[in-house]
Parts: structure tokens; C-alpha cells; sequence
């Protein structure tokens, strides 16, 4: 008994964004040919998928180079790299940086000059960037590194309302540096407390009324 094979192709392809063979450009012995509208007209020559690409008014686009039988669909080729185009510059345009900022300190800074770097690195911070703080030790400064660490963690620690730590203070050379990457921002949560009715006036009522009420 013959065995029969059952392909069953997603009518979306996803097409790379790499230049595509196109029309005389695809030589293949047999291709599977997919409609504009993303139905499956079958396995032909691209002989024969290009001649109906072209009775259709459109052109026959590789999107499946390395399937067996490659696939190719029928399609307006031009609109589709003016809309890829236009998807890329939009993605690019939404797309947000994360930059890392970098503070250098020294072993024996003043505490004025500590809360000048503290301040800066926490405005960094909420700007969603990533922070490095550095610190530099020279000469004789290399003897005692724990200085350099615990200042580093010192300076994590008030910034600890805003980012995280990463890692712990860390010794490359003469410089010590940590990490701190931003807390994410919490969602606005919108309140849930119904507005209470107005109370009905219990005000007491015109004398005037309440007087001619009491001869009637």
C-alpha cells in the first residue's frame, strides 16, 4: 500500500527580513505554491507557480528557502517591502535605549561629595537607565579594598528605593565597581471605592409651609 504523506501549511508565513528570491530569480524543479490570499494551490515547477503568479497580477516570492519543496507565494512584492519598511522604521522609532551611566568615586571621598554622586546616580536611575559606580584605588589605597566595598555597598543600599543591586561590589586591577539597574514602575492601580449617593436634604421645611399646612 502506498503511503501517503499529509503536509499541512499555516496560511502565514513568517518572512524574513533578508532580500528574497523573485519571479525568473527562482529556478526550483518544484516548489509548493501558496495564493494571495493564503491558500494552498499545491506542488508544480515554478514554471508553471510563475505563470500564475502572473495571470494574477502579482509575483511568485520565495518564503520558505529551505522547505522541501521550497515555498513560494503569490504576492505584491513591492507593497510588501514598503510595509516592512514601515514596520522597521516604527519599531525603531518605539524602541528604547538603556544606556549605563557611570560614577567614579575615590576610596576616600567627602560625604558632601558622596550625596552630589548619590543624587546624580539616583536621577539617572529613574531616567531607566543602568548604573555603574566605580571606584579607583591608588598606591598604597590597594591595601585596604574593603573600604571600596563597603562604600559601594553603601551607595547601593540608599539607592535601594529605586534599583537593584546586581552583583556584589567586584575587583578588576585597581577598580572596583557594582551594577544597579532600575526597579521596574508599578502600575497605577485606579480605586475601586464607589461614589456614595447623595444624602437625601433633611433640611426642615419653610415655616411658612408647615404654618399653612396647620390651618388646612
Amino acid at each position: 500500500m502506498p503511503v501517503i504523506c499529509a503536509y499541512f501549511i499555516s496560511e502565514v508565513f513568517p518572512i524574513a527580513n533578508i532580500d528574497h528570491q523573485i519571479n525568473e530569480e527562482i529556478q526550483d524543479s518544484e516548489v509548493r505554491l501558496i495564493g494571495e490570499g493564503g491558500e494552498q494551490l499545491g506542488i508544480m515547477s515554478s514554471e508553471e507557480a510563475l505563470k500564475i503568479a502572473e495571470e494574477h497580477g502579482y509575483d511568485l516570492v520565495k518564503i520558505a528557502p529551505n522547505a522541501n519543496p521550497p515555498v513560494c507565494r503569490i504576492m505584491d512584492y513591492g507593497k510588501f517591502r514598503f510595509e516592512q519598511t514601515k514596520k522597521e522604521k516604527e519599531a525603531k522609532k518605539n524602541q528604547k535605549t538603556i544606556e549605563i551611566k557611570e560614577i567614579r568615586m575615590s576610596p576616600g571621598i567627602g560625604e558632601n561629595d558622596f550625596a552630589t554622586k548619590l543624587k546624580n546616580g539616583v536621577k539617572f536611575l529613574a531616567e531607566g537607565n543602568r548604573l555603574k559606580v566605580s571606584i579607583r584605588f591608588r598606591g598604597r589605597e590597594m591595601a585596604h579594598t574593603e573600604i571600596g566595598a563597603d562604600l559601594l555597598k553603601d551607595f547601593a543600599a540608599r539607592c535601594s528605593e529605586v534599583a537593584n543591586l546586581d552583583k556584589a561590589p567586584k575587583l578588576e586591577g585597581r577598580n572596583m565597581f557594582i551594577f544597579l539597574s532600575p526597579k521596574p514602575v508599578a502600575p497605577v492601580k485606579k480605586s475601586s471605592k464607589k461614589q456614595q449617593p447623595k444624602a437625601e436634604s433633611t433640611a426642615p421645611a419653610d415655616p411658612a409651609e408647615t404654618e399653612e399646612s396647620a390651618e388646612q
